[in-house]
């Protein structure tokens, strides 16, 4: 806690201590994935909902797992945009997560795209802009 003369003492959070925080993000149908995932970012991103506040830029970490892929991909992103609580259109509140420009990542966004497949260019609503 850092106390400052005249003010209460204000407790650490995880952003302030400078960690990410850790999300979970388990897909286990293609349609959950094509309604989060946001090809309009270049280095591709998804939609992770959440009631927990962010700030644009704050970094968060994702432990994703793909339909039908037992593997887990760590993702260590940027939060890309918000959806606030109450949205118009009954849109959920969460956070646009944007994936980093490495090729590790890369090659999890060509996955993405290949689970997809043709789906991709569907006009089905998303949860992403």
């Amino acid at each position: 806690m850092s106390i400052t003369p005249g003010r209460p003492p204000v407790p650490p959070t995880a952003a302030a201590a400078g960690r990410p925080s850790v999300i979970q993000l388990v897909f286990r149908e293609k349609g959950a994935l094509y309604a989060a995932y946001i090809p309009l970012l270049s280095d591709g991103g998804l939609f992770v909902p959440t009631t927990r506040e962010y700030r644009l830029g704050e970094d968060i970490y994702l432990l994703l797992s793909l339909p039908d892929d037992p593997q887990r991909y760590p993702v260590a992103g940027k939060v890309a945009w918000i959806t606030p609580a109450n949205a118009s259109g009954g849109r959920t509140q969460g956070v646009g997560v944007r994936f980093p420009a490495d090729e590790k990542t890369r090659l999890l966004k060509l996955k993405i795209e290949e689970i997809l497949g043709t789906s991709i260019s569907s006009s089905k609503p998303t949860q992403t802009v």
